[in-house]
């Protein structure tokens, strides 16, 4: 039988979690594609579990099936360009989804948690991405309990309907019944999205049936609700009205999101333009990016025509697919240097290309992809360093790696015996709005909020190769290091940097990267994750007594009643 994830060992013994799949293998989700309307349909398999000791029994969910999902959402996005509205919908007979597997939660370690947390996160800001940039609305059709997770896949739809049957209901019934937060988000989109009044957020979030019926609408819940038999119909006005009025523009084939070609071994892992060389013992990844090697398309249609391996596309793709990989299956890995080879007046020319079409559907989409990829990076707990040295392409998008890190070196002229010239940074139009992180800022716009003038001054620079000294002028890089002075300070800083506690520096970083204003979805990363990050190590949760370790025993939990 298919498999939505690879699971075949790491080196080091871990089983590894594959984030790549594709329809032919979903065993969870079904997508269908009539004209502009598209429909996800959730029939989870109980026994397609990614690990043993649990079932997912009432379309509950563990990473599979949101890895199936996050897949879907992709290929709606860049192989279906006339789909306008995306229906969600439940397989199982009155019931929408139960939200995540508890015996799951309870037995997976404190990294799973949070990575699973993590990733499901980033899948429903995709939902609203999609609807947001891309134009591909979506509505929620609940046919029975939404609870906890369920209802928060709910909540990232643009419209939610509900039948009216008696029965249907949605629930956010974690603190009640389990000891934890509803943390995908439900807590923020509750009251930041839908408007729900705090006195009934308050409610609502502390009983363990639910709301149904009226109440659900007269308290911004859900939008409609329905009889059964006028479900159907609703379900299709709604979707007829929102395809109406999306601005999506694409029409005829889109493009086919084909298998990455990767290797793995205990060391390293390789795609076409994207290496990962692992160091252990110094718990080290350093990815390294390749600039382009193929001819920059002359038109739209030759864009299209090289498909996935355009290379801002496909060198998205495999970053993507790297985070990813290092995020969940490489934990103890605490350092992330990011380093690139190639020629930077090609990847300004595929940023210019990218500027020039950015009305295109394909170019939105593109742009949009890196956006999130690079979000991913900004929430990753991981230090992060860019080095930049000779042969490096660090221009236009790339540069964005020296800005998302947390230091960055450069080297001032070349290396003895080393023949390429002098590192250079140079920045596009792209640097200034196409990737803005999560609370809304670009990452210069957040570099330089002591003094807009700053920003202005780098912005005039655009275009214009840097080198070291001009660049740790302008405060685009942190340090510019001699040829003398280089391997020492890295080396030092490397090494000081794993002799650090993990989980300080995790808590240093994160608060250190969203400098500023926040956003729904930057509070859902930063606030919203961090007290459930807390709570998913505290007793009362999955101690031995705990809400889930205790849940379906029929014995209640104990609690420790100190507040902290």
């Amino acid at each position: 039988m298919a498999e939505a994830a690879d699971t075949r060992p790491l080196a080091n013994g871990a089983v590894r979690v594959d984030f790549q799949t594709e329809p032919s293998r979903y065993r969870h989700w079904k997508l269908t594609v009539d004209g502009e309307i598209a429909t996800l349909t959730l029939d989870v398999d109980e026994n397609g579990g990614l690990f043993e000791g649990y079932q997912l029994k009432l379309n509950s969910y563990d990473l599979g099936v949101d890895i199936e999902l996050a897949d879907a959402m992709q290929r709606l996005r860049f192989e279906h360009p006339a789909v306008k509205v995306i229906l969600l919908r439940s397989g199982k007979n009155r019931v929408f989804c139960a939200g995540a597997n508890i015996r799951m939660l309870a037995g997976a370690s404190h990294v799973h948690k949070v990575n699973f947390c993590k990733f499901t996160n980033e899948t429903r800001n995709g939902i609203e991405d999609s609807s947001l940039h891309s134009g591909q609305r979506s509505i929620a059709v609940i046919n029975g309990t939404a609870a906890g997770g369920g209802y928060e896949l709910a909540l990232a739809a643009d419209h939610i309907i509900m039948a009216d049957d008696g029965s249907a209901a949605v629930a956010l019934p974690e603190v009640p019944l389990l000891a934890v937060l509803p943390g995908t988000g439900g807590l923020t989109r509750v009251v930041d999205k839908r408007k729900v009044r705090r006195d009934h957020a308050d409610v609502f979030c502390t009983i363990e049936e639910g709301i149904k019926g009226k109440r659900a609408v007269q308290w911004r819940l859900v939008d409609d609700i329905v009889a059964t038999t006028k479900l159907d119909a609703k379900v299709g006005e709604r979707a007829r009205e929102l395809a109406a009025a999306s601005p999506r523009n694409g029409s005829g084939a889109g493009v086919q999101l084909t298998p990455l070609q990767r290797q793995f071994d205990g060391t390293s892992v390789r795609y076409g333009l994207v290496g990962v060389e692992i160091d252990r013992a110094a718990r080290i990844a350093t990815i390294t990016l390749t600039g382009p090697n193929a001819a920059l398309p002359t038109s739209i249609d030759a864009l299209q025509a090289q498909g996935a391996a355009f290379w801002p596309l496909q060198l998205a793709r495999e970053f993507d697919d790297a985070i990813l990989h290092l995020r969940l299956n490489e934990p103890e890995l605490g350092l992330w240097v990011f380093k690139s080879h190639g020629d930077a007046e090609q990847v300004l020319a595929y940023d210019a290309l990218l500027e020039a079409h950015k009305g295109h559907w394909l170019v939105n989409e593109i742009r949009h992809f890196w956006k999130r990829v690079l979000k991913r990076v900004d929430v990753t707990s991981r230090s992060l360093v860019t080095l930049v040295e000779p042969g490096s392409c660090f221009a236009g998008t790339l540069a964005e790696l020296v800005f998302a890190a947390d230091r960055s070196y450069m080297l001032i002229g070349s290396r003895d015996g080393d023949n390429r010239p002098p590192p250079m940074l140079t920045l596009s139009a792209l640097n200034f709005g196409a990737y803005p992180m999560s609370h809304g800022l670009t990452r210069l716009q957040s570099r330089f909020q002591a003094d807009p003038a700053d920003h202005a001054a780098v912005q005039s620079k655009t275009g214009e190769a840097l080198d070291a000294e001009a660049a740790e002028t302008l405060g685009l890089v942190t340090f510019a290091l001699d040829d003398i002075d280089w391997d020492d300070e890295v080396r030092v800083f490397l090494e000081e940097r794993a002799s650090f506690s993990p989980d300080s520096l995790t808590g240093m970083e994160a608060n250190l990267r969203f400098v500023g204003p926040e956003t729904m979805e930057s509070k859902i990363f930063a606030r919203l994750t961090a007290w459930q990050n807390w709570i998913f190590q505290r007793p009362n949760a999955v101690g031995e007594v705990g809400a889930l370790r205790r849940y379906g025993s029929g014995q209640k939990p104990q609690f420790d009643m100190t507040r902290v």
